[in-house]
């Protein structure tokens, strides 16, 4: 009897310690933070078969925004900017410089460094400079030169390097999902190829990475159509200076109906170019949507523009989505021995 008991002891002590183990997927939030109560109750709903909100495993989509919804974003711009500006202005090995990529350079770094507001219509302006800033690249040269940029130390931190300035809250939410048998993509207006270079060391597999797109060409194959050019197995793929499309906004929507071919039902972003990709979701016909924005009001352990987050705030909770919160909600933003300091440039 007390071998019996024992071994009904042991089993219960195991029983309890994967459940712990399976429910501890959020060491990183504050337990009492709305916006997670809200995607936990979501999740635990539609993956219970018993439940009328049932979403089948095949139907559990899920979008990302990638600058400022799960990687750092104020440094003070988008890493692809800061980039471009790099390239633009201090590459030495960029020669036979366009006029515009030198222009759109020189508006990032006035932007960044004296606070000069950018044009209105500058994420074309962007666009169309960096299409033209690493045409004749080819794709393993392009993802070499992404990866050898992100060794750098954003601007206004210590303790990390742009390819390791994920919001380490939200990885967590990958994983969450990932456990609960959702398909999560990162659907973003950074180029798709700089957006897999940074997503690659979490994880997240190249087709399921949507983005700015420029018009591919193999090596060989000069002004021919693609139509009519069958390229051979000596050649690569090279980008080209022609830009196919900027991912915002409805752009992120019909990407989403061409590559992933069904409605999400969770989405995340955390700007007014996520919105569209937000009421597609809302908009599904058949299952239950949640959605969420992430706010950088934390001006503490990151470098925020208050009055900007809390208009944002304000016209995220008009449009129903709920908030997340970089100051309520994350116990960390970038990890252990990440410091917030002065801009240095």
């Amino acid at each position: 009897m007390k071998k019996i008991f024992g071994l009904f002891i042991t089993l219960l002590f195991i029983f309890a310690l994967a459940g712990c183990k399976s429910n501890n997927y959020f060491t990183l939030w504050k337990n009492d933070c709305d916006s997670l109560t809200t995607l936990k109750n979501y999740v635990e709903d539609v993956t219970n078969k018993n439940s009328k909100n049932y979403i089948p495993v095949e139907d559990r989509i899920a979008t990302f925004d990638m600058d400022g919804t799960f990687i750092g974003e104020l440094y003070k711009t988008y890493f692809e900017y800061n980039m471009l500006e790099y390239r633009a202005l201090d590459d030495e090995t960029y020669t036979n410089k366009d006029q515009s990529v030198v222009e759109a350079g020189e508006a990032i770094r006035n932007f960044v460094r004296n606070d000069v507001a950018l044009p209105s219509d500058f994420d074309m302006i962007h666009a169309r400079a960096a299409a033209k800033a690493y045409a004749g690249m080819t794709l393993a040269e392009f993802d070499t030169y992404v990866k050898e940029y992100a060794k750098k130390t954003p601007f206004g931190f210590t303790g990390m390097t742009y390819a390791t300035s994920f919001y380490k809250p939200m990885l967590e939410v990958f994983k969450y999902l990932e456990a609960h048998d959702f398909t999560y993509y990162v659907v973003s207006g950074s180029d798709r190829f700089i957006c897999r270079a940074l997503v690659e060391s979490i994880g997240i597999a190249p087709n399921r990475v949507i983005g700015m797109d420029v018009v591919l060409k193999s090596t060989l194959q000069g002004e021919e159509d693609g139509v009519k050019y069958t390229m051979n197995s000596s050649e690569t793929l090279v980008r080209t200076d022609e830009l196919i499309i900027k991912n915002l906004k409805t752009n992120k929507v019909k990407q989403i109906a061409q590559e992933i071919g069904k409605i999400p039902v969770l989405s995340f972003g955390n700007s007014g170019g996520d919105s569209a990709m937000h009421n597609y979701c809302k908009s599904n016909p058949t299952y239950k949507t949640e959605v969420f924005m992430l706010i950088a009001d934390d001006n503490i352990r990151d470098h925020a523009d208050l009055a900007e987050t809390e208009r944002r705030r304000l016209e995220w909770v008009r449009n129903d989505y709920n908030i997340i919160s970089m100051m309520n909600d994350f116990k960390t933003i970038y990890g252990d021995g990440v410091e917030k300091v002065a801009f240095q440039f």
